[in-house]
């Protein structure tokens, strides 16, 4: 793993936006990464209603979530907030 892109365990759930908000850090910046419900219930393959399913499945499916966001990181794939989204 890049030590160069941290991520703390620090996570939300947005009800309105329907996503999932994290950090992540890269040479002491922060980069707000978000992934849609559609995208988290697809990669933990069961439905998920509520916030507590919510950010249970993202704990469950973190590796793989961060293994993404780095990537994207690394590509410099921000949008127009400067953050990084995975729909």
């Amino acid at each position: 793993m890049n030590q160069s892109v941290l991520f703390p365990d620090l996570q939300d759930w947005n009800d309105t936006k329907q996503e999932v908000v994290f950090p992540a850090q890269v040479q002491g910046a922060n980069i707000q990464c978000r992934i849609s419900l559609p995208r988290l219930t697809k990669l933990h393959g069961e439905e998920l209603t509520g916030e507590v399913e919510v950010l249970a499945a993202f704990e469950v499916c973190r590796f793989d979530i961060e293994d993404y966001f780095e990537e994207l990181i690394e590509q410099e794939m921000f949008d127009e907030d400067g953050g990084v989204s995975w729909c």
